[in-house]
């Protein structure tokens, strides 16, 4: 009987282990990088500093992307197993480190796929941290340092340029004339208007909205944005001393408005975009708003 020869088993092996990696990371990095912002936000959620949080979402998009088309290439193959692999342990010790804040919570890895920290969470990044071994070790030695640099210099360019363009796009733009208010338009096209969007049910939410109500906003008007619970809005606001209107407009504005993820905040002015705020920790976004004079 003729059996497969061992290094036709370990071709077939490094050939399943990177196939499956490079879809998986392909399609996460990708994802970070066409949406640097939004992911921005949700690594604020994950207890990441905002001060960082941008900086965070670009390294991984970018370090995830290129990694993803180093182990689809042989002779590259254990440098992006290599890649892959520190990603995957430094995601299993960050999330065991803050488990007892984060469990429970999505992390938001990958996208169109809930992934709760929790037992099975790390079963499942162990898991492709054994696909990384595997696709690793029955790879040929790894050349072409070149090339891998200039995988990674063009994956690094385009999520600049994402970056870029992302931030860049709703500046300037018109918002909606009116909102629905107590079943009433409420006019945001005169004056400065800060828009904020919030999960009534999420803690960080709370934390940044008791913080929004102890600034001096004179005459800014407050315009709150339940993305989801609306019915607890108004409560929402009482317990946290926040001092704005609430409407339930939130479909009309996540489209006009770029809305990535909550916290969200946006400031109008005259009917136009002026910032939209994605920061919420240590000195933003009290820093953009007195800069533009939105507060005192």
């Amino acid at each position: 009987m003729e059996t497969l020869e061992p290094a036709r088993w370990k071709v077939s092996l490094s050939w399943i282990s990177a196939g499956t990696l490079a879809v998986l990371f392909l399609v996460s990095g990708v994802w970070k990088i066409a949406d640097p912002l939004g992911w921005a936000a949700r690594t604020s959620e994950m207890r990441v500093p905002a001060s960082i949080s941008l900086a965070a979402a670009l390294f991984v998009g970018i370090a995830e992307t290129a990694g993803a088309v180093w182990i689809l290439v042989p002779r590259l193959r254990r440098w992006g197993s290599i890649m892959i692999g520190a990603l995957l342990a430094a995601f299993v010790i960050y999330f065991a480190a803050n488990y007892g804040a984060l469990h429970g919570t999505d992390c938001g890895c990958f996208p169109w796929v809930k992934r709760v920290v929790g037992p099975g969470f790390f079963a499942g990044d162990l898991a492709m941290l054994a696909l990384a071994v595997v696709a690793g070790l029955c790879a040929q030695r790894s050349g072409g340092a070149r090339v891998a640099m200039v995988i990674l210099a063009t994956v690094t360019v385009f999520a600049l340029v994402s970056w870029g363009v992302e931030s860049q796009q709703y500046l300037g733009v018109r918002a909606p004339a009116s909102v629905m208010v107590n079943g009433q338009p409420y006019s945001i096209d005169r004056g400065k208007v800060f828009l904020f969007f919030f999960n009534p049910e999420c803690s960080h939410c709370f934390d940044v909205a008791k913080h929004l109500s102890g600034l001096e906003w004179g005459d800014t008007r407050l315009v709150a944005v339940p993305t989801e619970e609306p019915q607890y809005g108004a409560s929402f606001l009482q317990q946290t001393g926040l001092k704005a209107v609430a409407t339930t407009d939130f479909p009309k504005l996540k489209a006009a408005l770029g809305y990535t993820s909550y916290p969200f905040a946006a400031v109008i002015e005259n009917g136009r975009v002026r910032v939209r705020l994605t920061a919420f920790d240590g000195a933003e976004p009290e820093m953009t708003l007195r800069r533009l004079n939105v507060i005192h």
